[in-house]
């Protein structure tokens, strides 16, 4: 039996979240706002936060500092019932820091993140191996630095029948090739239509998921506002975002990839998968930070009714 439903390896972040603001950040400049929030930040909260509001059960591996335990950010990761065994805790360094400035549709961050260099150090560790090995499906929500540390691990897990997804991002320092020998071991990858094109060498989505559908068996490609699309057995799929106002879309892909592997791990068809990502991406965008519109499970099966009675 697994314990997991769902385990996500990547980094965390503590997120200052400034919005709705005034003008446009100039340098030189100082902008005021009564609009701010401290929330958990980067792809592994915001997506195992995601899928576990919905009733996954979900663990995470990351690397935190001594000062988590006085976050709110740490807290509320522990509050919402996340499994935190295996992650590790530097004394020697911060947690990471994001401040992220939210102006209408778009958004800026300045990181600071020293304690997740290295992170596929843990992977050596025998506790995240052996979480990791207790998952149903495990999701990737890092900078796939280091090729030959992922090989191993992602070998095992295939091996003894474990599914696995990326959320890549786009990271020129890391060539084609390199990724291409990580993520053929995914039965997902979770690319935004620029990382898809810009990694595929082409010019519009549709030929990026063509692309991809030659690396990876089920390739999605998320579309912001128009949605996101998935490739499989040649056939494509694609469904709408929800309509709304957005007030921060930081973090919005990564809600989206755990309300997909929700119902992913569910069983369910490809357009309801699709349909899942999409209402927590698009609930995501309507407040501020990733993880604050997040919908609870009866808010999100009031909107998979919705989308349904409308195909």
């Amino acid at each position: 039996m697994k314990s997991f439903d769902l385990v996500v390896f990547g980094e965390f972040f503590s997120d200052l979240v400034f919005y709705r603001l005034p003008d446009r950040p100039r340098l030189g400049e100082e902008l005021k706002t009564d609009h701010f929030l401290i929330a958990p930040g980067g792809g592994l909260a915001t997506t195992a936060l995601a899928a576990s509001k919905l009733g996954t059960s979900t663990g995470i591996v990351t690397r935190v500092g001594a000062d988590a335990s006085a976050l709110p950010t740490w807290a509320e990761i522990l509050n919402q019932g996340l499994d935190v065994t295996a992650c590790e805790v530097r004394k020697d360094a911060a947690t990471a820091l994001t401040v992220c400035i939210a102006y209408k549709a778009d958004r800026m961050m300045v990181t600071h993140e020293p304690i997740n260099r290295n992170l596929e150090d843990l992977l050596d560790k025998e506790a995240v191996q052996r979480k990791l090995k207790r998952a149903r499906h495990v999701h990737l929500a890092c900078a796939l630095h280091h090729p030959k540390k992922w090989f191993p691990i992602l070998k095992s897990l295939r091996e003894e029948g474990i599914t696995v997804s990326a959320d890549f991002g786009w990271n020129p320092d890391i060539s084609v090739n390199q990724l291409i020998s990580i993520i053929k071991y995914c039965e997902f990858v979770f690319p935004n239509e620029h990382e898809a094109c810009a990694v595929t060498g082409t010019k519009s989505a549709l030929h990026a998921l063509e692309k991809l559908s030659e690396w990876v068996r089920v390739p999605i490609v998320k579309l912001g506002a128009k949605g996101a699309m998935l490739m499989s057995d040649g056939k494509v799929y694609k469904q709408p975002a929800l309509p709304g106002t957005i007030v921060d879309a930081t973090g919005a892909g990564d809600a989206f990839n755990g309300g997909f592997l929700h119902e992913f791990l569910r069983g369910s068809q490809w357009d309801d998968c699709l349909r899942a990502g999409n209402i927590c991406g698009s609930l995501a965008a309507t407040a501020p930070g990733g993880s604050q519109g997040l919908p609870s499970h009866l808010e999100f099966a009031k909107h998979m009714r919705l989308l349904k009675a409308k195909r």
